[in-house]
């Protein structure tokens, strides 16, 4: 039940009435009305610009038509009052018996809130995608975090959503990895190494070298690289990504896919990419001129192969070939979008760290060329993470020994905690992360705020079942909800009804930190409310003496908390029962 989307369809089929009885011309387009909550909550429960946007196709003063809307509108028994604010806004005061049936809704329906209008759209969601070299870091933490919500969000609402992690195995990077493990395992035989430039030697290859070491023993001793680094390359590959798998669990990140970069090469698919571009008139041999500023890595002062994706909106055309033949590591990325167009998506979502933003053109340029247009591609950049302990920088990790790891930060302070921070800001504004905040119990603490409303729902449940009252879901849907008539109570049930339309809000921006927003917003209508009943009696929401407004009472809290508990689930955080 989406009230805001039942009462936009009264105001369109009011103005459809208009256009019959002569008030309004035919032929209008109505695509542009909205019916939403007003900037003052004063000014009613809801307000539409309908009179707003008609106003100059239909060559008439908004005033004339917002009034002529208010009459027709008023006819309808959910619609208390109707007033025209001024030059033209529509301010919408509902019946209370509307909020009673959202109620209802919220407690028997167990998808309220959830939306249809994905329209099992499917949709690939790739996000972390960090190079197998190491473990996870906190800044994949929050694009883990951004685009596992986002995952969720999406299917939530009606999308049919894949979570993918794309494995950057086929540079030079896990060469880099390989020689790193090789020094681990050398030491595993008591050798003595030294540390060349760029290598890793973070104490997590530690494991790696000794498991190197107890699978070939001193095969790969005194022996060139020929002869172990492929091996080696593999072998340590595959525990990186057994340590990024563990590192995802510890949030309760599960992937659907994951596809490998090398798999890229050698099989075709490469070429079959930048072939379908070449049949688009799209690649052709030239030589760009020299960027400004900073040298970009894939730039040649020479004739190589180029894109042209200046045709499909980017800023300047892009190598993918380089004038000795190798691929430019634009070029897989191109394949592997391909392929995801192959595999029949109907639209891509990418989650990249802040320091890809100079990605972004090219990459949705690909897209649009490789797709004709038919696939858009959204790509997510995600800000840095700052952490600190009392306001003071956060020390670094021994274990990783240069940065801090996602499994730091969840053994620190567990994983409801870091998910719901994460997306306290929207994903391209940087985060403050301090560890003492995050998980103190007050209202500054966002995480806190929303389960505390959750836990004490459940205590007033508790308390009521221990008072002989019948607290199930389906009884208090049934409950006298016309008891629930002060304005506090009201708005709480207004603030319930948000829940679908927010929903689809947050999808269709792709936002997530819009749920967390919204039920902080919730929580605290909750806990005003909770606090007016400390002064005031009649607003406590255990009666003595009378169980018929206790069961109304808690059936307005009890709505909110599976609100709250389903926004919590998006998030991928855990409602509590009780706070410690």
């Amino acid at each position: 039940m989406n009230i805001f989307a039942d009462i936009r369809t009264l105001v369109l089929d009011a103005l459809d009435g208009l256009v019959r009885e002569g008030v309004l011309p035919e032929g209008l387009s109505t695509d542009a009305i909205t019916v939403e909550p007003p900037r003052d909550a004063g000014h009613g429960d809801m307000a539409t610009n309908a009179a707003m946007v008609l106003a100059k196709p239909a060559q008439k003063k908004p005033r004339d038509i917002a009034e002529a809307l208010a009459a027709k509108l008023a006819g309808d028994d959910r619609i208390a009052a109707a007033e025209v604010a001024g030059p033209g806004f529509l301010n919408l005061r509902l019946a209370p018996g509307v909020w009673h049936e959202i109620l209802r809704a919220a407690l028997t329906d167990p998808g309220y809130g959830r939306s249809k209008m994905g329209n099992n759209l499917r949709t690939l969601v790739e996000y972390v995608s960090a190079n197998p070299t190491g473990p996870l870091h906190v800044g994949h933490t929050r694009g883990a975090v951004f685009g596992d919500a986002l995952a969720a969000l999406l299917d939530y609402a009606g999308f049919d959503v894949t979570r993918e992690y794309y494995i950057n195995d086929g540079g030079a990077q896990v060469d880099v990895l390989a020689r790193s493990v090789y020094l681990r395992y050398q030491e595993a035989h008591d050798l003595s190494v030294d540390w060349p430039e760029g290598t890793y030697p973070g104490d997590y290859l530690i494991e790696v070298g000794e498991a190197l070491k107890e699978k070939v023993g001193d095969a790969y001793l005194d022996q060139p690289e020929e002869v172990w680094l492929e091996e080696v390359r593999l072998f340590a590959t595959d525990a990186m990504m057994e340590l990024i798998r563990t590192d995802l669990a510890k949030l309760g990140i599960v992937m659907d896919n994951f596809y490998s970069e090398k798999s890229l090469y050698g099989t075709g698919k490469i070429e079959k990419a930048i072939e379908r571009l070449d049949a688009a008139g799209l690649i052709y041999r030239g030589t760009l001129e020299p960027p400004k500023g900073k040298m970009p890595e894939d730039w040649e002062p020479r004739e190589q192969t180029l894109f042209k994706s200046t045709a499909h909106g980017d800023d300047v055309d892009r190598p993918v070939q380089k004038s000795d033949g190798a691929w430019t590591y634009f070029a897989p990325d191109i394949a592997y979008h391909y392929d995801k167009i192959d595999r029949g998506y109907d639209a891509l979502i990418d989650v990249f760290g802040a320091d890809h933003g100079g990605y972004v053109k090219r990459m949705k340029a690909a897209v649009s060329a490789l797709s004709n247009g038919r696939v858009p591609l959204d790509v997510k950049l995600t800000q840095l993470v700052k952490l600190y302990q009392n306001g003071e920088p956060y020390k670094m990790s021994k274990r990783a020994g240069t940065f801090i790891t996602l499994a730091d930060v969840v053994d620190e302070v567990g994983p409801d905690v870091t998910r719901f921070h994460m997306l306290t800001r929207k994903n391209d504004a940087p985060l403050d992360f301090d560890f003492a905040k995050v998980t103190e119990q007050s209202k500054d603490n966002p995480v806190f705020y929303v389960q505390y409303a959750h836990a004490r729902v459940n205590s007033v449940l508790r308390k009521a079942r221990e008072a002989g009252i019948d607290v199930s879901d389906a009884t208090l849907a049934g409950a006298e909800l016309s008891k629930l008539d002060h304005a506090a109570e009201l708005a709480l049930a207004a603030k319930i009804a948000e829940w679908p339309r927010l929903v689809e809000i947050a999808a269709r921006g792709h936002e997530p930190h819009r749920v967390a927003f919204y039920l902080y917003d919730l929580a605290s209508e909750l806990h005003g409310l909770w606090h007016q009943g400390n002064t005031d009696e009649s607003l406590r929401f255990l009666q003595d003496g009378d169980n018929a407004t206790s069961q109304a009472k808690i059936a307005l809290i009890r709505a909110a908390q599976v609100v709250i508990a389903a926004g919590l689930g998006i998030l991928g955080v855990t409602p509590v029962t009780e706070m410690r």
